[in-house]
C-alpha cells in the first residue's frame, strides 16, 4: 500500500540519536515506495523559544544537513519549511475554533511537555495550542500516515478528531484521517537515564558528534547502580547501555549473549560500554563526514528547501481552499 506521509522535526537544535533511531531511518526506508514530505517546524520551535528566535532560525540549515546526511533524498522526499507555508497558519485558526481549551488541557502529550519544561503559570499560548497547529500540518498534506514516537499518539488522536469535525461541517470527507507509524524503537532514553533527550541538558548524542564527544557520552551512560563489581549479577531493565545496544548494534545474537552474561555476573560495565562505543562510532562516522560537507554548502541547502517549500505551497493551498469552502469563506475566489 502506498501512503502519503508527513513527518518533521522542530528546528531548535541539532538532531540526535533519538531522532535517528526513532524516525529518520524509517523515513529513509519509506521514501522509495511512498509519497513523503518532511516539514521543518520552525514555527512550532518558536512556541517555547519566542524569547530566543535565533535558536530556531539559526538551526534550520543544521536540520537540513542532518536530513541529507542520514540519507534523505530531496528527489524522493519533499523537504519544506513550516513558516513558508501560509496555509498552515490559516488552517490553525479555523481548527482553533472547533477545539475547546478543556480538550487541549486533557492532551497527555501537552501535559507531559508542560511539566517537562516547567512553565508554571507562564505557558505560551502557542505552546498550549500546538496540537492544533500540528493537526494543520498533517491535514494540509492529506497525510494518512505519520511516523511518530509513542508519546505522540495523543496528537494523532486529536488530529483525527479535528478531521471528523471539519468533515461534518463540510458534509463530505475533505480531510483525511491519519494513523501513527511507530518505529522499532519508539523512544530512546537520554544517556543519563533521567530525562528526555536535550542538548541543553548535555544528555544526548547529536548526529554531528565527534569521536571524543561520543566517548564521553558513553562513559557517563547510566547502567545498574548495584552492579559494583564485575562478578556481581546485573540488571538489564533501565540500563541505558543495553537499551542503546538493542537499538544500534547490528548483531542481535551478540547483544543477547552480553545480556545473559551481565545478568549472570562476570561482565563489567566497562567492557559493555566499549562494545557500544565502537558501534556508535561506526554508525555516526559516515553521517558526520557527509554532514560536514553539506553544512559548508549553505546555498545548496537553501535551494533545496526553497524548491520543496514552493512545491508544498501549491499542495497545502488546495486543502486550505477546501476548508475555507466548508466555512463559506471563499468569497473572493
Amino acid at each position: 500500500m502506498s501512503y502519503t506521509i508527513l513527518t518533521g522535526d522542530r528546528a531548535t537544535g541539532l538532531l540526535h540519536l533519538g531522532h535517528y533511531i526513532g524516525s529518520l531511518k524509517l523515513r529513509v526506508a519509506l521514501q522509495d515506495d511512498h509519497q513523503q514530505s518532511i516539514l521543518i517546524a520552525d514555527l512550532q520551535g518558536l512556541t517555547d523559544n519566542g524569547h530566543d528566535p535565533e535558536k530556531v532560525s539559526g538551526n534550520i540549515l543544521n536540520v537540513m544537513a542532518d536530513y541529507l546526511a542520514v540519507g534523505i533524498d530531496p528527489a524522493k522526499t519533499n523537504i519544506c519549511l513550516q513558516s513558508g507555508l501560509p496555509a498552515l497558519s490559516e488552517l490553525t485558526m479555523y481548527y482553533a475554533n472547533i477545539v475547546s481549551i478543556s480538550r487541549l488541557e486533557r492532551n497527555p502529550t501537552v501535559k507531559a511537555e508542560i511539566a517537562n519544561k516547567s512553565f508554571g503559570n507562564s505557558i505560551p499560548a502557542g505552546f498550549f495550542t500546538y496540537p492544533i497547529s500540528q493537526a494543520a500540518d498533517i491535514t494540509a498534506f492529506r497525510a494518512d500516515c505519520v511516523p511518530v514516537g509513542d508519546d505522540q499518539i495523543p496528537m494523532i488522536e486529536q488530529t483525527n478528531e479535528i478531521v471528523r469535525k471539519i468533515n461534518k461541517i463540510a458534509g463530505s470527507d475533505i480531510l483525511v484521517e491519519c494513523e501513527p507509524l511507530l518505529s522499532k524503537v519508539t523512544r530512546l532514553p537520554s544517556v543519563d537515564g533521567k530525562a528526555k533527550m536535550s542538548k541543553s541538558l548535555g544528555n544526548t548524542i547529536t548526529l554531528s558528534a565527534d569521536e571524543k564527544e561520543i566517548t564521553a557520552a558513553v562513559n557517563k551512560m547510566y547502567t545498574d547502580p548495584n552492579h559494583l563489581k564485575v562478578t556481581d549479577p546485573g540488571q538489564i531493565e533501565g540500563n541505558v547501555v543495553f537499551t542503546y545496544l538493542d537499538a544500534f548494534h547490528p548483531d542481535e545474537d551478540l547483544v543477547q549473549e552480553l545480556k545473559l552474561h551481565y545478568i549472570k555476573g562476570g561482565l563489567g560495565d566497562g567492557k559493555v560500554k566499549n562494545i557500544l562505543e565502537e558501534c556508535l562510532q561506526e554508525t555516526l562516522r559516515p553521517i558526520r563526514e557527509k554532514r560536514r560537507k553539506l553544512i559548508n554548502d549553505k546555498g545548496m541547502l537553501l535551494e533545496i528547501l526553497k524548491h520543496g517549500t514552493e512545491k508544498a505551497v501549491v499542495e497545502t493551498n488546495k486543502v486550505l481552499y477546501d476548508v475555507k469552502q466548508a466555512f463559506g469563506l471563499n468569497l473572493f475566489i
